[in-house]
Order: C-alpha cells, then sequence, then structure tokens
C-alpha cells in the first residue's frame, strides 16, 4: 500500500465489482464451490445497499479498488457488516486502513464498540487489531455453521 491509497464512499454503479471483489475474497481461503455457490446471495452487494450500508472502499494509485467495508447500525449499537480485500492486495495493509476508518467513522458517530461476525480465516485479523470475541452466532449462509462474533472498543 502507498501513501497515495484512497479510501473513498462506495458508488451503487460499482455493486458488481464490489460483489466480485466479495467472493474472490472469501474464495481466496479456499472455500469449495459448493460453499462459495451457498454464500453467494449473503455475499451480494445490491446497489441499493451501498449507501444504506455506508460501504466504503479503498483503492490503489491507479483507482483500482482492491477492499471494501460495510457498516450499519446506529449508537449505541455499531456492525462492521463485511471487510473484504482481493486476493493480490491481502497482506497490503488494505483491510487494517479500512477498519480503522470504519471504526473512526463509528466512533465519531457516537459508537462505543463495534461489532463484528468473523470468518475463522480472519480471526487472527480482527484480533490483531484489538477485537474481543464476545460469542457466537449462525452462519447466515451454511446451516450447522458457526462464526464467532467480536467487540473492538471504540
Amino acid at each position: 500500500m502507498t501513501s497515495a491509497t484512497i479510501i473513498r464512499p462506495a458508488r451503487p454503479d460499482e455493486a458488481g465489482v464490489l460483489t466480485d471483489l466479495v467472493l474472490r475474497s472469501k474464495a481466496y481461503w479456499g472455500y469449495s464451490e459448493e460453499f462459495m455457490e451457498s454464500c453467494r446471495a449473503e455475499l451480494t452487494v445490491r446497489p441499493e445497499d451501498v449507501v444504506a450500508k455506508r460501504t466504503t472502499v479503498a483503492t490503489t494509485d491507479d483507482g483500482r479498488i482492491v477492499g471494501v467495508a460495510m457498516f450499519t447500525g446506529e449508537p449505541p449499537h455499531g456492525e462492521l457488516d463485511g471487510l473484504f480485500v482481493a486476493p493480490e492486495a491481502i497482506g497490503k495493509g488494505y483491510g487494517s486502513r479500512l477498519f480503522h476508518h470504519v471504526a473512526d467513522t463509528a466512533r465519531a458517530a457516537g459508537h462505543p464498540c463495534l461489532e463484528l461476525t468473523a470468518d475463522p480465516n480472519a480471526e487472527p485479523f480482527y484480533e490483531a487489531l484489538g477485537a474481543v470475541r464476545i460469542g457466537t452466532e449462525p452462519s447466515g449462509s451454511i446451516p450447522g455453521r458457526v462464526l464467532n462474533r467480536y467487540s473492538y472498543r471504540l
């Protein structure tokens, strides 16, 4: 990541590009095609959700979108509703920059904490940022799958 990276609001007309990024990011962890198909509806970014979920993107110097984060809720409950980084950009700082942007936005809006449900592969990332496990939640896509919930104090 370079200093010229831009964090900006996503546009509804970018929903297709964002959905592609989200699905590629999820598949990066080696999930089967069947698993990915089960998650497709839940992971699809719809134009009407872009504004409603306060969707933010990270771009490279040339404007290519390499990360996306969604934030929902009103104080006191703020939710990181998704954070995904393009496979070719994982480990380059885009995810943490997006996370901190959402945290700053939530803090400024009066939220005391930011909660999230984490994919098992993303748990080390959130824990390294200081999020603390607070419970579990059933997957919205895979029956019988349980995901860990985290809270990040603002």
